[in-house]
């Protein structure tokens, strides 16, 4: 059964509710209790004992102070990620916030805003439209190729058309699974800061990037407009924890310093964030055996005669199947709970541990084999 609170649009019609909300659904994904969940891109191993023991410890430690504020600055915590990313940061260049979610809402805060817009690229995070809308910053689609590819002449181009405020691009993206080159990064870049708009790289997948694909942490040097995103939600493990920052040039973070809510990272986070960080080769072990799941995925689905994309990423973005509605519930009557995305003749599903991707590929084999719910 689904968990999420059912949502009444009518009763919120009698409310003085903002006119842009009006009509709105929330963001979601479905709750439903099946034994093996696959739709949210979560780390679908368990955090191992020792890092739960030292989250444990480091948080009842900071339960000693909770009648105090914590470090409104979280200086240590900046100072960890910056070790973990390297590059040549600092702590001045790191920031960070409940989620990613909310790094990239405190950035349209910051510079989004009434008169101004953000540019992305569908299909893409589903997230993106939705933070525009709280900030009432105009959101401008742009387009990709019939493959959901997106070239540097393209990506240049329509910034050069549109002249957004920022322009945010998810690599490896949401929901297809692939990275971005650098040189369509660098393309981005290059008009953007000619206009003084910022560009955003979210690389809340980066550790599970297939080898040799770069980071746009190498580009921040020279690049004050560049800003890159990250979590600790999936390769960590850490989705309940609510941990994103982000890496960028000192005066961004102070920009983001504007409109951050008072202490706003609680120190039992802050001590969650920090326990992981110092058992990181421990939390991230299970990176490798998530990359063997998701090839294990592309390569049996393309032996039932499917179409999935290459994925830098947890998950595998998949196609082309005739009703990829009947596949999605086809999967659910069998236990096995993918994301619909909303694309025609395409499914995602989160490449889990061994026993839970082959529960999901022996059930698609047997729907593609047994049933009328063939690809074309």
């Amino acid at each position: 059964m689904d968990s999420q609170k059912s949502f009444d649009p009518t009763a919120l019609q009698r409310l003085p509710l903002r006119d842009a909300l009006r009509g709105q659904s929330p963001y979601g994904a479905p709750q439903i209790e099946v034994p093996y969940a696959l739709n949210t891109n979560e780390n679908t191993h368990p955090v191992p004992p020792a890092v739960v023991d030292a989250i444990g410890k480091a948080t009842l430690q900071a339960a000693t102070t909770l009648n105090r504020y914590p470090d409104r600055e979280f200086t240590e915590l900046r100072e960890q990620l910056a070790q973990y990313l390297g590059h040549g940061l600092s702590r001045e260049h790191l920031w960070a916030a409940n989620g990613s979610n909310e790094i990239l809402q405190q950035i349209l805060q910051a510079f989004g805003g009434p008169g101004r817009s953000v540019l992305s690229f569908p299909p893409t995070y589903s997230m993106y439209p939705l933070l525009a809308l709280g900030t009432e910053t105009a959101y401008v689609s742009g387009v990709r190729a019939e493959d959901f590819t997106l070239s540097p002449e393209s990506a240049a181009q329509q910034v050069r058309e549109t002249r957004p405020n920022l322009v945010l691009l998810c690599s490896p993206n949401n929901p297809t699974g692939t990275a971005l080159g650098l040189d369509v990064v660098k393309a981005v870049y290059e008009v953007a800061s000619e206009i003084n708009a910022l560009v955003v790289v979210d690389e809340a997948y980066a550790e599970f990037a297939l080898e040799g694909t770069a980071s746009a942490l190498s580009l921040l040097p020279s690049r004050p407009l560049l800003i890159v995103t990250r979590t600790m939600s999936k390769a960590f493990a850490l989705a309940g924890a609510r941990l994103g920052y982000l890496a960028a040039a000192p005066e961004i973070t102070d920009a983001l310093r504007l409109v951050r809510l008072p202490y706003h990272l609680s120190a039992t986070t802050q001590a969650t964030a920090l326990a992981a960080l110092a058992h990181r080769e421990a939390l991230l072990e299970n990176v490798e055996a998530i990359r063997t799941q998701r090839d294990r995925i592309v390569a049996d689905l393309t032996e039932m005669g499917l179409k999935p994309h290459t994925s830098d990423s947890n998950f595998v973005f998949f196609g082309w199947l005739e009703d990829a509605r009947a596949v999605w519930q086809s999967l659910l009557d069998r236990g096995v709970l993918v994301r619909d995305v909303g694309i025609a003749h395409h499914l995602r599903v989160t490449a889990g541990t061994e026993e839970e991707t082959s529960a999901f590929l022996k059930a698609l084999r047997d729907i593609v084999t047994h049933t009328d719910e063939l690809p074309l």
